[in-house]
């Protein structure tokens, strides 16, 4: 029930920030000349980690008076760990941030301005940045993180179940100008009447919790129609509601996705497809089967692309923000964009330009990496709200009715549109 306080605790710390100030440039000890900056992360990846330690390690080298530690924390809890920690007497300096929260965040004034610094240095080139990846993040003249990651969601699929279901695999489907949930269904059928192996796998194995909006809005949106919009929630409109028919379908009538309450893991080879991004390459290299990526399948309103974001803030809370602040640059400067794209598509134009996402990532074929470029010229990010984490709650419970067997899909997606209408 902690995230219910998310937002209260996120502003009392904002105002308990601009009262101590939080800018004093020294350690718990008082010394000045020593800094150690914390920086909070929801990925425990080794690849990412080490990647990350690298760019520690080489700002350090740069600035032998500053040490940088990333602590991991785990998604499902993140935003109401963060927000613990920073009401806390040691707060972190800074901070990966989910798009579904950034208006939270942004909103709540816990994050400090860092756009005059960094269009103070020459050399960052604050404007490559592009203006629909910063939207979520700036408000007014205001910019209170860089997206690091604007990724969009991808199918990456086992060849070697779908070869031996003698299933058409996506790209086989995009050949033949007829690639849909539909269609993707009938494929996800054969594997798992053929293999006995799940189809599908929702996100990390976690698509009825924490991970329910980056399975279902692809959904939807091949539908034609968002999870919600200015006017409020869409989950009783007839789009959705055959969107949602259609996943608990192949849930429940075909069983090919994973239901809940059962544990599958597509990286061990025990369902054939998912919905990922590419920061998961490094994971699926080492699973030891035949593997590629094809875009989100279409739907009757044509081809779906679903981008997640992830940016980099600085707290107010942080006793050494304007170190913090120089790190921040510091990571998100274009040489160490071009590094990131291994795993994570970049915000900044040059980099998408110069091809950075292709030569960073060798182990996804030229064919396609064309998806990745596709789904960020063309894909929109996953919806946010200020009041996103009290939302997102609330919206774990009422979808509790859809993932039932017997649901009436209808009914319940009525039902689901009717609780989410106090938040608009």
């Amino acid at each position: 029930m902690r995230k219910l306080f998310v937002l209260i605790v996120l502003f009392a710390v904002a105002v308990a920030g601009i009262h101590a100030g939080g800018n004093q440039e020294t350690n718990d000890q008082g010394d000045p000349g020593s800094i150690d900056l914390r920086f909070t992360l929801w990925s425990a990846n080794a690849a990412h980690l080490e990647m990350l330690n690298g760019f520690a390690d080489a700002y350090r080298e740069e600035n032998p008076n500053v040490t940088v530690t990333f602590e991991t924390l785990p998604f499902s809890e993140y935003t109401s760990l963060l927000t613990l920690q920073l009401a806390g007497s040691n707060p972190p300096d800074g901070g990966w941030l989910l798009e579904g929260t950034g208006p939270t965040f942004v909103q709540s004034g816990v994050l400090a301005d860092v756009r005059p610094y960094l269009e103070s240095l020459p050399d960052y080139d604050y404007a490559d940045f592009s203006p629909d990846a910063m939207s979520l993040w700036v408000e007014g003249d205001r910019t209170f993180a860089i997206p690091f990651s604007t990724s969009p969601f991808v199918i990456f699929y086992n060849r070697d179940l779908f070869r031996e279901a003698g299933a058409r695999t996506p790209q086989e489907l995009i050949a033949s100008g007829d690639y849909t949930w539909t269609t993707f269904g009938e494929s996800l059928r054969t594997v798992t009447s053929e293999t006995g192996v799940y189809g599908f796998q929702g996100q990390n194995g976690q698509p009825y919790s924490s991970r329910i909006w980056h399975t279902l809005v692809p959904f939807l949106r091949a539908y034609g129609v968002d999870a919600w919009d200015d006017n409020g929630p869409n989950f009783d409109t007839p789009e959705a509601i055959a969107a949602a028919s259609l996943y608990h379908q192949l849930i429940f009538d075909d069983e090919t996705i994973v239901p809940p309450g059962e544990r599958s893991d597509f990286f061990a080879g025990s369902a054939a497809s998912t919905i990922n991004q590419i920061s998961r390459v490094p994971t699926v290299m080492e699973a030891g089967f035949d593997w590629d990526i094809a875009p989100l399948p279409g739907g009757p309103a044509g081809p779906a692309h679903v981008i997640g974001q992830a940016a980099m803030g600085v707290f107010n809370a942080s006793r050494n923000r304007e170190a913090a602040i120089d790190f921040l640059a510091f990571m998100t400067n274009q040489a160490n964009v071009e590094t990131m794209a291994q795993f994570f598509p970049p915000a900044r134009q040059s980099v998408l330009e110069a091809g950075a996402l292709a030569q960073q990532n060798p182990n996804i074929s030229p064919e396609s990496i064309v998806y990745v470029e596709e789904g960020i010229q063309f894909g929109t990010v996953l919806p946010a709200h200020p009041r996103f984490p009290q939302l997102d709650l609330s919206a774990q419970g009422a979808f509790d009715q859809l993932w039932q067997p017997d649901a009436d899909v209808p009914q319940v997606m009525r039902s689901i549109n009717e609780t989410l209408s106090s938040f608009f």
